[in-house]
């Protein structure tokens, strides 16, 4: 992670209708490489920062989307409802923790993958990085 980044970070959706604030660093930031997330994303994979819930404060109204995952688990999505832009995915078993999706805080220097995730679903022109822990699946 770079050092002299200042918390908290803002952050907000495309429109601005949900705004918020990281306070505190991310436990890990994951590259995930499955079909759902390059839907998502529209790219070859999309960015997640596992975060408290605690420590972040969210102002805003947001709806919800869920979905099953391959384990069985309810994976749950905040979106704002104006834009559509995702702001965050949990599990509704896990609430104290959150996926936040980082790309729309004001210092995205924080995005720097230490894992990569399904990537037995990757894109093939997409190389991984040197040095990086990866995952076949979720681990």
């Amino acid at each position: 992670m770079t050092s002299d980044i200042s918390y908290p970070i803002e952050g907000a959706c495309q429109c601005g209708g949900v705004t918020y604030r990281l306070l505190r660093p991310a436990k890990l930031i994951a590259a995930c490489h499955c079909r759902e997330c390059q839907k998502l994303s529209t790219s070859a994979f999309s960015i997640t920062a596992v975060v408290d819930a605690t420590d972040v404060e969210f102002n805003g109204r947001m709806k919800e989307w869920q979905r099953k995952a391959d384990s069985g688990n309810t994976i749950a999505a905040k979106f704002c409802p104006n834009c559509g832009n995702r702001i965050y995915h949990f599990n509704p078993d896990k609430p104290e923790e959150i996926r936040l999706k980082p790309t729309n805080l004001s210092d995205t220097r924080i995005i720097q993958p230490t894992i990569h995730i399904w990537v037995s679903e990757k894109q093939d022109w997409y190389t991984l990085p040197e040095g990086v822990t990866c995952y076949p699946k979720q681990p």
